[in-house]
């Protein structure tokens, strides 16, 4: 069996704090990181269709949020992100696995 992994950018807006109700707001959008979603068992000849089912559970806009895909990949049952991986080696379980989807 296999999962698919999806690994999100969230950026926030800067200018939309900033405005004052009059005229133009200079829009400065910046990183601040990202997500890792897992769908588990997965039909790895359907994977395209997952990713399209899942869209609207992981990408999110507003004027001050957005968190959109930046990629996708099929991956074997047992992978670990590099935070799962990073929680057992340094605490010794995983307290925070990576976002759980079900389509």
């Amino acid at each position: 069996m296999a999962k698919l992994l999806i690994i999100t950018q969230v950026y926030e807006n800067y200018g939309a704090h900033d405005w004052d109700g009059e005229g133009e707001c200079p829009q400065y959008w910046k990183a601040k990181g990202g997500s890792e979603y897992v769908v588990k068992n997965i039909d790895v000849n359907r994977v395209a269709d997952l990713v399209k089912g899942v869209w609207n559970q992981v990408e999110s806009a507003s004027e001050y949020y957005r968190e959109t895909i930046l990629s996708w990949e099929v991956v074997a049952d047992d992978y670990l992100t590099e935070f799962e991986q990073s929680q057992l080696e340094y605490e010794g379980s995983i307290r925070f696995p990576a976002k759980e989807l079900t389509v």
